[in-house]
């Protein structure tokens, strides 16, 4: 398949953002690989993105690519839009005493920091969570026992026909690392609520989370955060059906991956269920390593890894 990103502008609306045809985007991941956007949209605010989505042909692809953190964007690019969510979109606001919202671009670092700044407890988890709030709704994302489903009050959003969505816990269906909300929906921002914490103890409990994180996880890498999900997920209020008995890691240790490499892309060597770009992978690199780690781990275990980094994208060889 080829893009064709003059092509496609000629069939879309106008916008008060900005449209841009043929954008590499593997400077827009943290894996820094992958082919180009068809057509790049950055929207100017929530009301620029709905009338966009209303008047765009309903044939054309629409992907929301958030800050590029969990993601594999292949080698091919990406046919249609790829929406970013910018500076409209980046706001956190205190509601009430423990009470925040924030705009589906703000990082989830920065929400838990600001969390802390108002000593509302209950968000400290965000702060070794890669991505943005967007990508947060999506999957659940959480860490250390922790959920997003935890701090959820409502979400706001956008579907494929421009309709405006208001969500609630029970619209969202959290589970873990899953939300049944759907698939079309592009958030645009959310409500959150937590408890009274003290500003001081709350920076401190961050801190010591990154000391953690950095014990055991490769930051200083280029990857995309955990590459497969547990086949089974730690018991909480968040996904209370998915007790965690096994972990992605552990059975690709035991199907002998830890360093594996192929072209630029490995398997860490700090901790298995890391993808790296060592300097020189492509994206087919890090996709076809993953695939390898799969193999080995069903044939050693009998367990099916199921991907948790998103593979978005033409295949090169598609």
């Amino acid at each position: 398949m080829r893009l064709d990103g003059a092509a496609l502008m000629r069939r879309l609306p106008p916008v008060r953002g900005a449209l841009e045809p043929m954008r590499p985007l593997a400077d827009l991941t943290w894996l820094r690989v992958g082919g180009p956007a068809e057509v790049f949209f950055q929207p100017a605010d929530a009301e620029d993105l709905a009338a966009f989505l209303a008047e765009t042909p309903a044939d054309v692809p629409v992907t929301v690519l958030g800050v590029g953190s969990n993601v594999i964007v292949r080698d091919g690019g990406l046919p249609g839009v790829t929406i970013r969510l910018g500076r409209g979109f980046n706001r956190v606001e205190r509601v009430g005493e423990t009470g925040l919202r924030a705009g589906a671009a703000v990082l989830d670092a920065q929400l838990a920091k600001a969390a802390a700044t108002y000593g509302i407890a209950g968000f400290s988890f965000l702060r070794g969570v890669p991505g943005s709030v967007g990508g947060a709704l999506r999957m659940n994302a959480g860490c250390y026992g922790a959920y997003v489903a935890d701090v959820f009050v409502s979400a706001c959003a956008v579907d494929r026909s421009g309709a405006a969505w208001r969500l609630t816990r029970e619209d969202m269906g959290f589970g873990y690392r899953h939300v049944s909300a759907p698939a079309d929906l592009i958030f645009t921002e959310a409500e959150f609520a937590g408890t009274p914490g003290d500003p001081a103890a709350l920076i401190a409990e961050m801190d010591a989370l990154m000391r953690r994180r950095a014990e055991s996880q490769p930051v200083r890498e280029r990857t995309a955060g955990s590459t497969f999900r547990n086949p089974a997920g730690r018991s909480s209020t968040a996904a209370p059906d998915h007790p965690q008995e096994m972990n992605a890691w552990a059975l690709i240790e035991r199907a002998g991956c830890r360093g594996m490499a192929l072209g630029g892309a490995r398997i860490s060597p700090m901790h298995a269920n890391f993808l790296i770009n060592t300097g020189g992978a492509t994206a087919t690199d890090l996709e076809n390593l993953g695939e390898v780690v799969r193999n080995k781990v069903f044939l050693t275990t009998g367990v099916q890894l199921e991907w948790e980094v998103a593979r978005i994208g033409i295949h090169p060889d598609a």
